[in-house]
């Protein structure tokens, strides 16, 4: 049997209806979308009353299979339901042991298990029990290149709005740290309250952040497609004097990205603005126009080579050949490709 996804909004859509699974076993190596799922449990499971005689919190560390399975099988005190939340459940050895009470679990009891960093087998019973019993979930890493998008959708409940050079700065300073990138928007998000606005510009960015408005990986993109020899080589420059917050795979993974969809363009037969938003997937027609120019400044061949290159940069940085290069050299001399 096929393995059923489980999309994060219709997990959270169901658990705002009252519509609860009697377990719940969130893995995958994104933590954040795993904390938001068991704090949207722990705050809608329970009144504030039934909390004291119907939570339970255990941790990996200082339990096993057979306490999970003993809290899970008590009944609840004055209440429909009880909470069982286990967390940092990757330390629990005995873990399969789990499967006999997931394949017949109490539907009074909701049990929430936190596996993070890690994915369970899904070879073994255990996922194949939780499938069909309750909610398997995998929280997966969000891609570089698909940052700047989540980054405008998690606004969008805010009532805010970024642009895309703004969403690209804080991917290029934050990459896919979903955790601290929550902090950073929580921050400007107060900001923008006491200012009375609701858009995050690069310059609020800048003054409250710390990223440069002019030395990161979208203007240095927008410097190669206007062929910009100095602009692109002093981004480079400073790249290279800071490489703990421009690293060069976020960098490899943004000329990447744009070269793939810009080969996509050369086979598309209609270019207007709309289709290649459309098939770009991309949020707004403003950044259909970098794709347009890009037609126009690089040959089908030369972005075909491109990727090929950008992808031997990549094996460079990881040492294969044998490479010794520091990042800056790599990427200097990637952009002299780029440009000549």
């Amino acid at each position: 049997m096929a393995k059923k996804e489980h999309a994060y909004a219709d997990i959270c859509k169901a658990i705002q209806a009252k519509q609860f699974a009697p377990v719940y076993f969130l893995m995958g190596e994104e933590p954040y979308f795993m904390d938001q799922i068991t704090d949207l449990l722990l705050n809608s499971v329970l009144d504030e009353a039934e909390r004291d005689f119907n939570q339970i919190i255990l941790y990996g560390a200082d339990t096993d299979a057979a306490a999970i399975i003993n809290a899970a099988r008590r009944f609840p005190m004055m209440s429909a339901r009880q909470l069982v939340v286990v967390r940092e459940a990757q330390l629990i050895k005995d873990i399969e042991l789990l499967t006999n009470y997931v394949k017949n679990p109490l539907q009074s009891t909701v049990l929430v298990i936190n596996h993070k960093y890690k994915n369970l087998d899904r070879r073994k019973s255990l996922a194949s029990a939780v499938d069909k019993a309750g909610i398997l979930f995998e929280s997966k890493k969000i891609v570089d290149y698909k940052m700047p998008g989540f980054i405008t959708s998690l606004l969008q409940p805010r009532g805010l709005t970024i642009d895309t050079k703004g969403a690209q700065m804080l991917t290029d300073y934050l990459g896919n740290d979903l955790n601290r990138l929550v902090k950073e928007l929580d921050k400007l998000t107060l900001i923008l309250q006491e200012k009375g606005t609701k858009r995050i510009t690069p310059e609020l960015i800048e003054s409250h952040i710390g990223i440069s408005k002019e030395f990161n990986n979208f203007e240095l993109m927008r410097a190669l497609i206007a062929r910009d020899v100095l602009k692109a080589n002093q981004i480079v420059y400073y790249f290279g004097k800071d490489p703990k917050n421009h690293p060069l795979q976020m960098t490899l993974s943004v000329l990447f990205n744009y070269f793939s969809n810009l080969l996509i363009c050369y086979y598309t037969k209609d270019r207007s603005e709309t289709n290649l938003m459309t098939t770009l997937g991309l949020k707004s027609i403003y950044q259909t126009k970098d794709y347009l120019a890009g037609l126009r400044v690089f040959p089908p061949m030369k972005v075909f080579n491109l990727i090929g290159e950008i992808r031997t940069a990549d094996a460079k940085s990881k040492g294969f050949e044998n490479s010794a290069a520091p990042d800056y050299e790599i990427l200097r001399e990637l952009i002299y490709k780029i440009l000549h």
